[in-house]
């Protein structure tokens, strides 16, 4: 089957959504459209009458119309049949997010997907497999790639800044204490499905965050591909075993370099996602201190010198966006830039920042690395999703 590399598709001058699934996430991304030019909620999907009730009181309040209801179990496939949806957008949990793209793909719409946007191997290969069958397009919602720093660092790279890129670090780190009860708090215990899974996975159900914009910077299925990894995830404390249990996921590319992937949700660490970059010319890192040093700079960079040194780098058409969203006072600036670039590429025919190949590689790390963990650090070899084409490109291209 012909691969989508760079797809291009006929330009959609505004861009209908059908959004399935209201709560946390669909309803902050409702909100933002409001920021989004060339683009509409027109219909809109939950099994809570009530949430659909809410969604449609914001879109009034913000000069929108009334998106039209879909309710029960079935309307999210009502909302992938409507002739008037250009575009599925997908906020449900994890686990129904591929039988959902695969039906919006398959009645012709395009998707956006939250992450990740599977969570088994042959989910995975579904979605290419539909992608590449019905030339729609499949787009991952990876907000950290859309980073003000990773963008940043993008471009430092694309300037030969940092030389050849050797190692690459990536995180989700996040004291969610609380949400899994582990504090003795009954009252902000929310145990979602989230935490459920992150509870009951040994390895790292939740990479995305932390390999996206490494993919970006590695020109993954674009000159190199991820070839092997080896996980571990520690022991953990407490009556459940959950207290710090830490996985560390290691992966080795084609071209070899390496990447360190770590997902922490239970232990008292600070907030991190790393975003470490190592390369023969220079050095790049975010957390827990911004730290820059290229051949431009004379001493290392650190706080808010390597803040403002990475502030120099906007010339990307993503960089302005967020530049943009932080000049309008949008919530998150990178939720901004991300979905201001889904809909001026979908507008303008262009290929996406994340296609359905990102999608795969990226969420098929969570099956992988838990069937490593089980397996005593087994090496498990990471398919190439692309049938062999992961050389045809070079390097990721942020299209204008």
């Amino acid at each position: 089957m012909e691969h989508v590399l760079e797809l291009r598709c006929e330009p959609i001058p505004l861009v209908r959504i059908g959004l399935i699934g209201l709560g946390g996430r669909g309803m902050k991304t409702l909100e933002r459209y409001v920021y989004i030019p060339g683009a509409a909620i027109t219909a809109i999907a939950d099994t809570d009458d009530a949430r659909m009730e809410a969604a449609n009181d914001c879109l009034m309040r913000t000069g929108r119309p009334r998106a039209d209801m879909h309710a029960g179990s079935e309307g999210w496939r009502e909302i992938c049949r409507r002739p008037d949806i250009d575009l599925v957008y997908i906020c449900t949990d994890w686990s129904t997010h591929c039988r959902m793209a695969v039906e919006a793909m398959t009645e012709g719409k395009h998707v956006a997907v939250e992450v990740p946007a599977a969570t088994t191997m042959d989910e995975c290969h579904r979605l290419v497999e539909t992608a590449e069958r019905y030339r729609r397009h499949c787009f991952m919602t990876e907000n950290c790639c859309y980073d003000h720093f990773a963008l940043a660092t993008l471009e430092m790279k694309a300037q030969g800044l940092l030389g050849d890129i050797t190692h690459c670090e990536g995180a989700y780190i996040h004291n969610l204490r609380d949400t899994f009860g582990l504090t003795g708090n009954a009252a902000t215990a929310t145990l979602g499905w989230m935490e459920r899974c992150c509870a009951h996975h040994r390895g790292n159900p939740y990479p995305t965050h932390g390999i996206g914009p490494i993919g970006w910077l590695l020109g993954l299925h674009r000159g190199d591909r991820m070839d092997y990894l080896t996980s571990l995830t520690s022991r953990g404390g407490g009556s459940d075993e959950l207290l710090g249990r830490v996985n560390t996921t290691l992966i080795r590319t084609v071209g070899g370099a390496s990447i360190m992937l770590q997902l922490d949700v239970t232990s008292m660490r600070p907030y991190s996602r790393l975003q470490t970059v190592v390369g023969t010319q220079g050095y790049v890192q975010k957390y827990p201190l911004p730290t820059v040093k290229t051949p431009q700079t004379d001493t290392i960079l650190t706080a808010d010198d390597a803040l403002a040194y990475a502030d120099g780098f906007h010339t990307s058409h993503a960089a302005r966006l967020w530049q943009e969203g932080r000049a309008k006072g949008v919530p998150n600036e990178m939720n901004y830039t991300m979905d201001a670039r889904l809909i001026y590429c979908l507008q303008h025919g262009l290929p996406l920042d994340i296609d359905v190949y990102d999608a795969a590689e990226w969420s098929c790390l969570a099956e992988l690395s838990e069937r490593s963990a089980r397996e005593g650090s087994r090496p498990v070899s990471i398919p190439d999703f692309t049938h062999g084409h992961w050389q045809d490109l070079c390097g990721h291209r942020i299209h204008v």
